[in-house]
C-alpha cells in the first residue's frame, strides 16, 4: 500500500476512535442499503438490467450523444462541449461573466470538484455557494468531499458547531444539530434568493428527450434552479442514458444503493429551459474518452455515483476519503482516476484493496470493481523496491524445497519479534495499522514426521 495514502488516512483518522466513528457511519449506509434491496424482489435483474442498459451506451456513446444533444437543442437548451477541465471552467465562466453574473449557487457535482470549478470562478471574482449542507460545510472548511453522497461523512457535530461559530457566526459551537442544521438553512436561503445563477450537475441525462435529471434529497437544487434566471449543468458524457423506460429503472437502483431510501426526495427532470430564462448544458469529456477506448477499464464508466462501493469498502471505511488524494475515492475512484487524472503521481493506490470482491457485489450496475483493481494492479506496478525483492525471493523460496523449508523455520523463529509492533522491527510500519495472528505453531510437515517418527521429528522443522 502506497506509504502517501498511510500518512493521509493517518492524518483524516487519527485515532482509533476516529476510525471507529467514520467505518460505523459508512457501515450504517450499506445496512441500509441491504434492507431496502431486501424488499425489492427482482433487485439482482434490475442490476444486471442496469448493467445491460449502460453496455450497450457506452458502445454507442456517440450515436446518443448526437441524439441528446439534437432533442435539447429542440427543446430550447444550449449545449456546449469541453474537451478538458479548463474547457469546462472557461465555458462555465464565459457564461456567467457575458451576464454580469457574480452570485452563483451550486448544487452537487463531483464533476465540477474534479474540474476545479470553485477555485477558477473565485480567482475571476464570481462567488459560489455550495448549497448541499455537507458541501457547504466543507467549502467553509476549505476542504474537499470524502464520499460520494455523505461529502462530510468524517466530521462530527461538533466539528461542524466549531465551524458554523467561527466562519458563520451567531451560533454557539455547543448547538445541538438540529440548531446547526436550521442555522445552515437561513443562510443558504438568502443565498438563493441574492443568486444571479444556478450551477448543476446531472445524475442522468435522457438522449430521447434531451431531459436533465437532478437527485437530491435536501431540495437545494431545486431552489438553486428554479429562482435564477440561469442554469448551468455540468456533466460528463458517461452520464446519457437512452429512453425515460431506461431511467425508470435506474431511478429505482440509486437511493436504495446510496442511502437505502425507495427513491431521493427530489428527482427533477428539466427538458429546456423555464419559459423567459437560460438552460445550458457542458458535457465534459476530461479523459473519458480514452477510458471508453481502453476496452479493459471502460466499464469503469458505467459509475451511477451511488458510493455503495465506499460504504462496504474496509479500507475506504477505515481510512476516510481524503486518504485516496482523489476527487473520487474508494474502489471506483481507484479504478477511473489512472486515465481521469489523480493517480498519475501514486501508482500504488490500486494497492489500497483488500480484494475482498465486496465493492463488486454492491454495485448496482455490476461493475467488476475489484476485478478493475487487480487489472490495474497488472498494468500499472507500484511497487517500491523492498517489496519487488521480496516477492523475487518468495519466488525463488516457492521454486525450490530446501529454500522453502529454512524460509519456513526462519519466519518460525522470527514470529515473536515480528508479532510487535516497534521502532527496530522491520515490519513495525505495518503492524501500526495491523497485527499478526497468532504463532501458527509446528508446521504441516513437522506435525508429519513428528508422528511418523518422534526422534526424527525432534531434530527437523517445516
Amino acid at each position: 500500500m502506497s506509504p502517501g495514502f498511510d500518512r493521509r488516512a493517518a492524518r483524516v483518522l487519527p485515532d482509533a476512535a476516529a476510525v471507529e466513528r467514520h467505518d460505523a457511519g459508512a457501515w450504517h449506509l450499506r445496512a441500509q442499503r441491504d434492507a431496502a434491496v431486501a424488499q425489492v424482489g427482482d433487485f439482482e435483474e434490475l442490476r444486471s438490467h442496469a448493467s445491460a442498459i449502460k453496455a450497450h451506451t457506452l458502445d454507442h456513446l456517440d450515436r446518443y450523444l448526437e441524439e441528446f444533444e439534437e432533442q435539447a437543442r429542440d427543446a430550447g437548451a444550449v449545449v456546449h462541449w469541453a474537451e478538458a477541465a479548463d474547457d469546462h471552467n472557461q465555458i462555465v465562466y464565459e457564461l456567467l461573466r457575458e451576464r454580469g453574473v457574480v452570485r452563483a449557487v451550486k448544487s452537487k457535482s463531483m464533476l465540477t470538484e474534479e474540474c476545479g470549478l470553485n477555485a477558477f470562478l473565485e480567482a475571476r471574482g464570481i462567488e459560489v455557494v455550495d448549497t448541499d449542507l455537507g458541501e457547504r460545510i466543507l467549502q467553509l472548511a476549505k476542504e474537499p468531499p470524502s464520499h460520494i453522497v455523505v461529502p462530510a461523512i468524517h466530521k462530527t457535530r461538533a466539528d461542524v458547531g466549531r465551524l458554523f461559530s467561527e466562519k458563520m457566526g451567531g451560533i454557539s459551537a455547543e448547538a445541538p444539530a438540529e440548531q446547526l442544521v436550521e442555522h445552515a438553512r437561513r443562510d443558504l436561503r438568502a443565498r438563493f434568493l441574492g443568486a444571479q445563477a444556478g450551477i448543476t450537475g446531472a445524475n442522468f441525462a435522457v438522449a430521447q428527450t434531451g431531459s436533465i435529471v437532478v437527485c437530491t434529497n435536501e431540495g437545494n437544487a431545486d431552489l438553486g434552479t428554479s429562482l435564477p434566471p440561469l442554469h448551468i449543468v455540468c456533466m460528463g458524457i458517461e452520464k446519457l442514458i437512452p429512453t425515460h423506460d431506461d431511467l425508470a429503472v435506474f431511478l429505482r437502483l440509486l437511493a436504495r444503493s446510496a442511502t437505502g431510501q425507495a427513491i431521493t426526495a427530489y428527482s427533477t427532470v428539466h427538458t429546456g429551459p423555464v419559459t423567459g430564462r437560460e438552460l445550458h448544458v457542458v458535457l465534459v469529456d476530461n479523459g473519458r474518452s480514452r477510458l471508453l477506448a481502453d476496452r479493459a477499464h471502460r466499464q469503469s464508466l458505467a459509475c451511477i455515483r451511488c458510493g455503495a462501493c465506499l460504504n462496504t469498502c474496509p479500507v475506504y471505511r477505515r481510512s476516510g476519503g481524503h486518504a485516496y488524494g482523489l476527487t473520487i475515492p474508494g474502489p471506483i475512484g481507484q479504478a477511473q482516476s489512472p486515465v481521469l487524472g489523480g493517480l498519475g503521481a501514486d501508482p500504488e493506490l490500486p494497492f489500497a484493496s483488500s480484494l475482498c470482491g465486496s465493492c463488486s457485489a454492491v454495485c448496482p450496475v455490476r461493475i467488476d470493481l475489484h476485478g478493475q483493481l487487480l487489472a490495474w494492479r497488472r498494468e500499472r506496478p507500484g511497487y517500491g523496491w523492498i517489496a519487488r525483492l521480496g516477492l523475487r525471493l518468495a519466488a525463488a523460496a516457492f521454486r525450490s524445497a530446501t529454500l522453502y523449508r529454512l524460509a519456513a523455520r526462519l519466519l518460525r523463529a522470527a514470529w515473536p519479534r515480528l508479532s510487535r509492533p516497534g521502532r527496530f522491527n522491520p515490519a513495525g510500519r505495518w503492524l501500526s495499522s495491523r497485527e499478526l495472528p497468532p504463532h501458527p505453531g509446528p508446521g504441516f510437515r513437522e506435525q508429519f514426521l513428528r508422528r511418523r517418527d518422534p526422534d526424527v521429528a525432534s531434530t527437523r522443522t517445516t
